[in-house]
């Protein structure tokens, strides 16, 4: 889950995503929920806390 109102979208977490399921695009985070494989690794890089599991 991304929260909006904390997130700048710095792309920290698409960078260390290593199924490729989150995409920045300009003022908004797409996550593909059926790549995704609840791994974690983006909720602990986020420099803002903007995501959530």
């Amino acid at each position: 889950m991304i929260i909006k109102d904390y997130c700048l979208y710095c792309g920290a977490c698409a960078g260390v995503c290593q199924v490729d399921a989150i995409e920045v695009k300009e003022v908004k985070i797409v996550i593909d929920e059926e790549k995704c494989v609840n791994c974690g690794i983006c909720v602990k890089i986020c420099p803002v806390n903007a995501l959530e599991m």
